[in-house]
């Protein structure tokens, strides 16, 4: 099994469970909570608290598959940035690297969930999660890791560089999922790709890097940048290549969806998983797409999270 790092952001989230009061409302193209009216107080059917964020997110698929697991993050010394850390103390992850901010408290999302049709909107208060800079790549030399997950730091592109560039120097692998913010740096981020060995963005994050409309003119032209990149399309599934092969792949299965809170992560740290237990390309997509399935059958961005022993069954998946 490998040494895992988790770069990324650490959040309590607060979910608010309705199956009426949240219903949507239709307004153009676009869908709202319509059925919350102004200085009108709701009753919720449930209140759940659990952890999430990137980080902490990947970080569990990690351990749980077996990994030696490491996450690095931001909280406060508030009862959300302890709530998180007994999660991670609990499934077995290395927690000392932990920063502790004084100065704000712990990321919070607030997660309005329509229980009847699965259907969610968040808040999200960063908190000791919204800057990075704090991070120190120095850990790496102390931590020695074969792998490098990393998930949104804001578009804090000089952390990110310095992190990617003292990985390289210790032979250690990236995997790269990156947000909104970075994805608004076109060329910073194109800079940092050089050093990535596994790229994952869904169809229009790739169109922001590289030109394209179709899946496979995008992963031709992600392919000059990265070796291996996955392209996630939702309900079309995706595709992926790692230099060698280009798969086509469709959904794990057609679920009843009851929370999508967490299905990105799930699939990529779900790839990384099982691709740094020696299994094949391929069967690493596969797990990755059932990963992604189980965390959205349940609420909870990561109460789902496979091991890597289930069996499992195939899915549409076929070689380009």
């Amino acid at each position: 099994m490998a040494r895992i790092v988790s770069l990324g952001s650490a959040l309590q989230d607060i979910y608010l469970i309705d199956h009426d009061d949240l219903a949507p409302t239709t307004i153009g193209d676009e869908a709202i909570f319509g059925k919350v009216l102004v200085g009108s107080k709701v009753d919720i059917d449930k209140i759940s608290y659990e952890v999430g964020g990137g980080g902490v997110n990947s970080a569990i698929t990690f351990a749980r598959h077996g990994h030696e697991a490491i996450f690095i993050g931001n909280v406060a010394k508030d009862s959300a940035g302890h709530a998180i850390a007994r999660v991670l103390d609990k499934e077995g992850i290395d927690t000392s690297y932990i920063n502790y901010n004084s100065n704000k408290t712990t990321g919070t999302s607030i997660v309005l969930l329509d229980s009847k049709r699965g259907e969610r909107t968040i808040l999200t208060y960063r908190g000791a999660s919204e800057k990075f800079d704090n991070f120190s790549e120095d850990d790496l030399d102390l931590i020695q890791p074969d792998w490098l997950y990393v998930t949104t730091l804001r578009g804090d592109m000089d952390t990110l560089l310095r992190f990617f560039e003292k990985a390289k120097t210790l032979g250690c692998k990236i995997m790269f999922n990156p947000g909104v913010k970075e994805l608004e740096q076109n060329k910073k981020l194109i800079g940092l790709l050089e050093d990535v060995d596994v790229l994952l963005v869904n169809k229009s994050e790739a169109a922001k890097i590289v030109p394209g409309v179709i899946l496979t003119e995008l992963i031709y032209h992600l392919n000059n940048y990265v070796e291996t990149v996955i392209i996630t399309d939702g309900a079309m599934g995706g595709i992926a290549g790692n230099g060698k092969e280009i798969y086509r792949f469709g959904i794990y299965e057609d679920v009843n969806i009851k929370d999508a809170t967490g299905a990105g992560d799930a699939f990529g740290s779900g790839f990384l998983a099982h691709l740094a237990a020696g299994k094949t390309f391929k069967n690493s997509l596969v797990f990755a797409s059932a990963n992604s399935t189980a965390v959205v059958s349940k609420i909870g961005a990561n109460k789902s999270i496979l091991t890597g022993t289930e069996p499992l069954h195939m899915m549409p998946i076929q070689k380009v």
